[in-house]
């Protein structure tokens, strides 16, 4: 392995599960790093679209920054059920409700302090939007499908926050630059930065602050890989996130 010296970190003795602690190496700095570079702040509502490991942990890591109210928002019952039980989110379904309403609701009328994407490349909307996204994308006149980002912008309150977790691979349509411009919204995005948090998020899951063992819904050999990738990508049997060992 390249530069295994450098890639590699101790699991805390206190962490004898390695289901837990392989969350370390991704999901977990990746949400990490929103919350921390999206300027959560004591006091803070946050806001995050998608449920997975990474969104669960985004919104986990801005309760622990301080953030008196965190809203989790996907459409997939057992994600949703995660980041209630395991990461003390409030949720909302997509597909039930009309997202920025409740969010201003849930903020005072002002919409979230922070927006946290952490959807991608390949989100769904119930709306038109998403035939319309779908349809381009696969013409190949947009490479991505930017609905839950166009939404974060669009919640976000005025001077706020809006940082992109999200897989994205190159051009958009319909971006509300606008939208952005006027509101004089802070919009960031990276690549996760994994040696700046693994050690503190090791850490974090030894100690109990940072629950992650329940990602690993469908723990498999990797010889059952493409039944895993097979079962995630459909959604079936309840599967957040099926985990592949040697």
């Amino acid at each position: 392995m390249p530069f295994a010296d450098h890639g590699s970190f101790p699991v805390p003795e206190g962490l004898d599960d390695d289901l837990a602690a392989v969350f370390a190496s991704d999901a977990g700095p990746t949400g990490w790093m929103g919350a921390d570079l999206g300027g959560v702040k004591p006091g803070d509502v946050v806001a995050v679209w998608g449920a997975g490991a990474v969104g669960q942990v985004a919104a986990r890591a801005s309760a622990l920054l301080g953030a008196e109210r965190v809203i989790v928002i996907d459409r997939i019952p057992e994600r949703l059920r995660q980041a209630r039980e395991h990461m003390g989110a409030e949720t909302l379904d997509y597909t039930k409700t009309d997202v920025g309403a409740e969010l201003r609701e849930l903020s005072g009328g002002r919409g979230p302090d922070v927006c946290i994407e952490a959807v991608g490349m390949e989100a769904h909307s119930p709306g038109p939007e998403y035939a319309y996204d779908q349809i381009k994308q696969q013409l190949r006149l947009q490479s991505d499908r930017p609905a839950a980002l166009r939404e974060a912008i669009h919640a976000c309150r005025k001077g706020g926050s809006v940082f992109c977790l999200g897989v994205f691979a190159g051009v958009v349509d319909k971006f509300p630059l606008g939208a952005l411009m006027n509101k004089g919204l802070v919009f960031r995005g990276a690549q996760q930065h994994g040696q700046r948090y693994i050690p503190e998020l090791l850490d974090r899951i030894a100690g109990g602050d940072l629950p992650t063992r329940h990602f690993a819904t469908h723990p498999m050999t990797l010889d059952e890989g493409p039944k895993g990738y097979e079962m995630f990508k459909h959604k079936q049997d309840g599967c957040v996130r099926p985990v592949f060992r040697f």
